[in-house]
């Protein structure tokens, strides 16, 4: 019978084996959360939703939409989180939702590429911004061009920054955790200050706002409901990493009530900065002249500022960049522990260090296949796929909640998720329907991810045989 408390299979562990050590407060899971979640998507994805949105009310609203989304599914997460708290979070609530395939294929998909795509983009892009606001390397030719391949300063600045951070996070849950806190007050702080001292900026216009600087977009539901769906793609992504708290749930102090907390504290921070942005960037420039600009912050402070201030925004960029590493690094690695735990990965992954009692082989691993993935150039492709696998296992995971309600009654349940049915069935119904949108409107990059979590099929069979073997007296 699962318990609140240990995995259901953690419990035929030998007692004398390491294990891992709560040593998360509310605190750090909160900046664990805001500081992974809020990278560099909020600085990048303006230009592709005012593409297709192209009012200020739209443009700006679809982030608001994207927000009570995402509290949605949250709200079905802590109570998922509050009756497992242990390492691996979806993993875990996938396996006893529906069986070890299923969650073997989502923890395939998050080491393959949905995690380790993700750190190796966000490792690039705090290395081509640390870059751009050094002058020495900001036109600086690429390290090594061969052929079609070439070797930027950015991904070897984002290598650099993964075997940093991944040293850091094997000697230790709170060396991980310190520098995470550290790097995420630098964050809000550097995010305060443009903020504020964008909006009390003369050189913007509250005009950009009013009906004569956009041309009206039409409110016909079979025009507007696609181009929704696209947006919300970029908005995913902006959103995209609560999910962690859940990854590290066995590293989290009293887990049945910070879990959930952390989550509701974070999506509502997280959502007033993205909304605050958005407002800045309509401030600073017109619909159509959003559309123009790929590095939009950028753009919003050389024109609120002067051309001297991009340096300035490349290195917020970067510090935003550096923080959302760090949190994807400290947290992956638990789902392949949580795996490899289950036999249905490799063994020494799920081993805890018994002196430094983390994940150490895990985060090993990770660190150098995501280091392959940034060298290779083809991580930001990789990771656009699972983003569509990853709101689907999403829907799939919030999904399992009305079956684990039926499944497991008699597990304790220290936070119920609010509005149950509605709110539940809600998330799946929307988050579906943008699952069915991004089919018909992106189908490669949605055929894409489940190809890629496909192929994981013959690995699964492979653990699973040997997994029994290993138990056979």
């Amino acid at each position: 019978m699962s318990s609140p408390t240990a995995s259901p299979r953690a419990e035929t562990q030998p007692e004398t084996q390491p294990s891992l050590i709560r040593g998360l407060s509310l605190m750090d899971s909160v900046l664990l959360l805001t500081g992974g979640i809020i990278g560099a998507g909020v600085f990048l994805t303006a230009r592709d939703i005012a593409a297709v949105l192209h009012t200020p009310a739209l443009f700006i609203g679809v982030w608001v939409i994207g927000g009570a989304i995402t509290m949605l599914g949250c709200l079905a997460f802590a109570e998922l989180g509050a009756m497992y708290p242990q390492a691996g979070g979806p993993y875990l609530y996938l396996r006893e939702a529906y069986g070890d395939f299923i969650a073997f294929l989502y923890g395939w998909m998050v080491f393959t590429v949905y995690n380790t795509g993700g750190i190796a983009a966000l490792a690039v892009g705090f290395g081509a911004y640390f870059a751009a606001a050094v002058p020495g390397l900001r036109d600086a030719a690429p390290l090594i061009a061969v052929g079609s391949y070439t070797l930027s300063w950015a991904q070897l600045l984002g290598v650099i920054c993964i075997v940093a951070l991944t040293a850091v996070n094997v000697y230790g849950l709170r060396r991980g955790a310190i520098v995470q806190d550290i790097s995420s007050w630098m964050k809000f702080a550097a995010i305060g200050i443009f903020l504020l001292l964008g909006i009390f900026s003369s050189k913007g216009s509250w005009s950009h706002f009013s009906s004569s600087a956009y041309v009206p977009q039409s409110l016909d539901l079979r025009t507007l409901a696609p181009a929704l769906g696209v947006a919300l793609i970029a908005v995913f992504w902006g959103y995209d990493s609560w999910i962690y708290i859940g990854w590290v749930a066995g590293e989290v102090k009293h887990p049945q009530r910070n879990i959930p907390r952390s989550l509701i504290i974070s999506i509502l921070v997280v959502a007033a900065v993205y909304l605050l942005m958005n407002v800045l960037y309509v401030y600073a420039m017109s619909i159509s002249e959003i559309t123009q600009h790929e590095t939009i912050a950028r753009a919003a402070a050389e024109r609120l500022f002067s051309p001297a201030a991009g340096v300035w925004i490349s290195a917020m960029i970067a510090l935003s960049s550096f923080g959302a590493t760090s949190a994807a690094i400290l947290s992956g690695a638990r789902v392949y522990y949580a795996m490899a735990a289950d036999g249905l990965f490799f063994r020494r992954m799920g081993v805890v260090h018994p002196r430094w009692r983390t994940p150490a082989f895990s985060l090993m691993i990770q660190g150098i296949w995501s280091a392959i993935l940034t060298l290779s150039g083809r991580y930001d492709q990789l990771f656009t796929y699972a983003i569509f696998m990853g709101v689907l296992a999403s829907c799939l995971t919030v999904a399992g909640l009305f079956i684990l309600r039926r499944k497991h009654p008699e597990i304790p349940r220290p936070f119920r998720c609010l509005g149950y049915p509605i709110v539940p069935a809600v998330y799946v119904l929307v988050s579906g329907v943008w699952a069915l949108n991004t089919l018909v409107e992106r189908p490669l990059e949605a055929l894409g991810g489940i190809g890629i979590v496909l192929l994981g099929v013959p690995g699964y069979l492979y653990w699973k045989r040997t997994s029994r073997k290993a138990v056979v007296p």
